[in-house]
């Protein structure tokens, strides 16, 4: 019986500031391509005339469409992953932190929406593409599960908890409740569904949260 033939490895990064500019610019020509086209009917040509550059230069950095579609999900994916929030409200309060990170991640999935359409079409057909979708969600609970183990370090959560299956089971929540909205259509308002994502968030982890604002009372008019 003949073995699997094996996938060539990924072409290196190129070394030059020419070619570096070169293989951006067939990354940006491509994710304009599979967002219009789709993945199938994506065609190589059209990639490359969309980054006005030569056919035969794709193949000095890529090595197929597979290849150059990781590449555009990879780009993707490093700015849903780090949206760097603690730079902006620290570790002090962590229902600030999850929150600010429930909306940064909720408005990159926004913004690319389309992409993230593709990549759960692609991967129910692509074994490839369903591996990378797979450790892609495993770096976001990874993440996670660092940011709880410290939160049971401070004794603010849960200790009994598992951190990375709490961070699995957390992760897809709020990414299934992205694909609802922004892939699917379901109308949900952006504020409302941050809020709730964090309150969940909070309520499994054990987290204090913090008392709702008392709503004042109106003066009674006198007749």
């Amino acid at each position: 019986m003949a073995s699997p033939a094996r996938k060539p490895d990924p072409k290196p990064a190129p070394s030059t500031a020419r070619g570096q500019r070169t293989r951006a610019a067939l990354i940006a020509a491509a994710r304009t391509v599979f967002e219009r086209d789709g993945y199938l009917d994506a065609r190589l040509t059209d990639i490359t005339q969309q980054a006005q550059t030569a056919t035969g230069s794709f193949y000095t950095y890529f090595t197929n469409k597979e290849e150059v579609f990781a590449a555009v999900l990879e780009e993707a994916q490093e700015e849903m992953l780090h949206p760097h929030v603690r730079e902006v409200v620290g570790d002090e309060d962590p229902i600030a932190v999850i929150e600010a990170s429930n909306r940064a991640y909720l408005e990159a999935y926004a913004r690319n929406a389309k992409l993230m359409r593709l990549l759960e079409q692609v991967a129910t057909i692509d074994p490839d593409v369903r591996e990378l979708r797979r450790r892609r969600g495993l770096l976001f609970a990874e993440r996670n599960a660092a940011s709880i183990r410290d939160l049971q370090q401070r004794g603010l959560a849960d200790p009994d908890l598992d951190p990375v299956l709490a961070a699995r089971a957390l992760s897809s929540m709020v990414g299934r409740m992205a694909n609802s909205v922004y892939v699917l259509g379901d109308e949900v308002e952006q504020d409302a569904l941050v809020a709730t994502l964090t309150r969940l968030w909070a309520n499994a982890l054990r987290l204090p949260l913090p008392d709702p604002p008392k709503r004042r009372r109106q003066p009674r008019s006198v007749r």
